[in-house]
């Protein structure tokens, strides 16, 4: 062996224990701290700590969690304490300083659950560790709807999901969060409206299984599960979510609508019909319904039914526009399938029928000129109104 060579062994045995003894002398000090109760020194302790816990050899230490655990327990029961006491005091800390200690004490559980060198596992902690968090899991929920009320999407999110996650932690396995704890689809729910307040679809919809199971609220979970497909462009899903939410909450605003849009986009005229009618059974006087029905037999060229749709709609609304506009235009699509020359009165019944619809609509809707314009022409037209008929070819043009 060189004599280089033997100098560095020899410099490697001597700075090792010296890296034990200061490592020991700062846990030491931490301790110390910790015992001290003052705020300050408490912060010391931790910073001691997550200083040590930066170094590779001292990653699997349980010595160094537990006293930063310690430290962040000690801060945290202060700041408990002044919030009880209604002294002055950042809740926001408060709820990220009983966050920490979770994220302490659970990776200490993972390092726990590594085999050492004869390939066993030696669980110390868990149990005690795992009852004392459990008492400070509903701050968890209770940080999530601080920061909701606060706006604070993204940090609500994050502690809603935390509170979720409990469930999965292998250290709290014995409480069966995942079938015991009812507040879970709450949380779930909470989670999956701040993703969607953030119009983020990846967040929106990453709890949403369990966020379904809180029932209060699974007409608007549904809504928002919908927009985030609707974000990713994903159609087929994004339909089966309106079907989903429309079945099961037929007078919810949000459905009923966008179902009929994407029935229409994609031709199904007969789909939206039948949506339709099963809306109308549940509610038979509401005229978005109605006039739903009535477009609908008006595109399947079902003129007649759509007229009578119509009708229905201006019994209970008269004001209701586009009803006069679906009834006038449904006599004059009659109107273009008979022949001229071997049904004149007919077809002039027919203009006269679709006139007062059309007027009407114009009352209502003068600045829809593209709209009753051509149709009052063609009415006036047919029916020899010279007068009318010049008006109207004067706005024309």
């Amino acid at each position: 062996m060189t004599k280089q060579l033997t100098t560095a062994l020899l410099l490697l045995l001597m700075i090792t224990p010296c890296l034990t003894w200061a490592q020991k002398k700062e846990l030491n000090q931490a301790r110390s701290y910790i015992k001290s109760g003052k705020e300050k020194e408490l912060e010391q302790a931790e910073q001691m700590m997550v200083r040590l816990l930066k170094e590779p050899k001292n990653k699997t230490n349980k010595k160094i969690y537990l006293t930063r655990f310690d430290a962040v327990k000690g801060l945290y029961l202060q700041a408990n304490e002044r919030l009880y006491l209604k002294q002055k005091q950042d809740t926001a800390k408060f709820f990220e300083l009983n966050k920490r200690m979770f994220t302490i004490l659970e990776t200490l559980d993972s390092i726990e659950m590594r085999p050492n060198e004869k390939g066993r596992v030696d669980i110390e902690y868990r149990k005690k560790h795992a009852e004392l968090l459990h008492a400070y899991r509903p701050n968890l929920f209770n940080a999530g709807t601080y920061h909701l009320r606060k706006g604070e999407m993204q940090k609500a999110f994050d502690y809603f999901e935390f509170y979720i996650d409990c469930s999965r932690q292998p250290l709290f396995s014995t409480y069966r969060y995942d079938s015991l704890d009812t507040r879970m689809p709450e949380a779930a729910y909470w989670a999956t409206f701040c993703g969607y307040r953030m119009q983020n679809a990846v967040l929106t919809l990453r709890h949403r299984k369990l966020a379904l199971c809180d029932s209060a609220k699974a007409n608007f979970t549904l809504q928002y599960i919908a927009e985030a497909r609707r974000w990713l462009n994903d159609q087929e899903l994004y339909l089966k979510t309106l079907e989903e939410g429309f079945r099961r909450f037929p007078t919810f605003t949000y459905f009923f609508p966008r179902l009929m849009d994407a029935y229409s986009q994609r031709g199904e005229y007969d789909k939206a019909l039948a949506a339709a009618d099963s809306a109308i059974a549940v509610c038979d006087t509401c005229t978005l319904y109605l006039f739903a029905k009535s477009t609908m037999l008006f595109r399947l060229e079902r003129y007649g039914e759509s007229i009578k749709v119509s009708e229905q709609i201006i019994a209970i609304n008269p004001n209701l526009a586009e009803a006069h506009f679906n009834a006038g235009t449904g006599y004059l699509n009659i109107a273009l399938r008979l022949d001229e020359r071997k049904n004149k009165k007919q077809l002039r019944q027919l203009y006269q029928k679709a006139r007062p619809y059309m007027e009407r609509y114009r009352q209502l809707m003068p600045n829809q000129k593209e709209k009753w314009g051509p149709a009052l022409y063609r009415i006036y037209l047919n029916l020899n109104m010279g007068k009318q008929f010049d008006e109207i070819d004067r706005l024309l043009k």
